[in-house]
């Protein structure tokens, strides 16, 4: 995260630019669309919830100026108090205003001790650090991807759940798409795959669909790709770069066919 909270400072103009938690900087490889000719950048992070998105996109959405923003919108993102992004966040990116109405809103000790401490950090310099490119299975990607060493998915069942939304998270995600639609930019909702397994023990995913396509044009990917549970995942609902490789090459033949990719600016 400090690598991605460094390297988005410096950069300008995106074509594509990718929101959502791990699922995103672990889900879309910024070689491949890359290679495609389409520059991009990864602004995803650990668990983050929509309160943690609208503090990035108040930091860095004019400066990325993207053309197409692709949303990755895990229902989990939605059901968190986003601690645990907050906290990335905070730890690893500079601290203002926005920082400290994210830090009320949220209102936890965790989250307080964290901006207490690095705000301090920041004031005395503390808190630059030169962080390794590799960090045991995981390595940086410029552009903010992060590639997983190659691990497979042992197998496991999951009794019954359902999705439980929070309200608070909904209206925050309706600010996000206010934003979008200000600035005119195009976006796109995307659920990336998760285990077969994982995905049927929720019973009520046509709730989480019929939601995000209220919200614009939405992709389930558990529904568009035929993905191997042990072979595309080191985990069940995080793909490994097999997986990855499958899911971004499809995701970029949809949006050119669905005209969100058309010629570079």
């Amino acid at each position: 995260m400090y690598s991605r909270m460094k390297e988005v400072k410096t950069t300008k103009n995106v074509d594509v630019l990718f929101l959502g938690s791990s699922h995103t900087y672990r889900g879309f490889d910024t070689r491949i669309f890359n290679a495609s000719g389409l520059s991009s950048f990864n602004l995803g992070s650990s668990s983050q919830t929509p309160a943690q998105t609208i503090l990035l996109l108040d930091r860095y959405l004019d400066s990325l100026n993207p053309r197409l923003v692709v949303y990755e919108v895990f229902p989990d993102n939605f059901i968190g108090d986003g601690v645990e992004s907050s906290v990335d966040i905070i730890s690893n990116d500079r601290n203002d205003l926005g920082s400290f109405l994210m830090t009320v809103e949220i209102s936890n000790v965790k989250t307080l001790n964290t901006f207490l401490y690095a705000s301090m950090a920041e004031i005395f310099g503390l808190n630059k650090i030169e962080e390794p490119a590799v960090k045991e299975n995981d390595r940086y990607i410029s552009g903010g991807f992060v590639e997983k060493k190659i691990q497979y998915y042992k197998h496991n069942k999951y009794g019954p759940a359902e999705w439980n939304l929070k309200n608070s998270q909904i209206k925050n995600f309706g600010k996000i798409i206010k934003i979008f639609k200000e600035k005119k930019i195009n976006y796109v909702l995307v659920y990336a795959p998760v285990t077969r397994a994982f995905y049927n023990s929720y019973t009520n995913n046509s709730m989480v669909d019929s939601l995000m396509n209220s919200y614009g044009k939405y992709y389930d990917f558990n529904k568009i790709l035929n993905l191997d549970d042990s072979l595309h995942f080191y985990d069940e609902h995080h793909l490994n770069q097999n997986g990855v490789e499958l899911f971004n090459n499809k995701l970029l033949e949809i949006l050119q066919k669905d005209s969100f990719i058309l010629t570079k600016k």
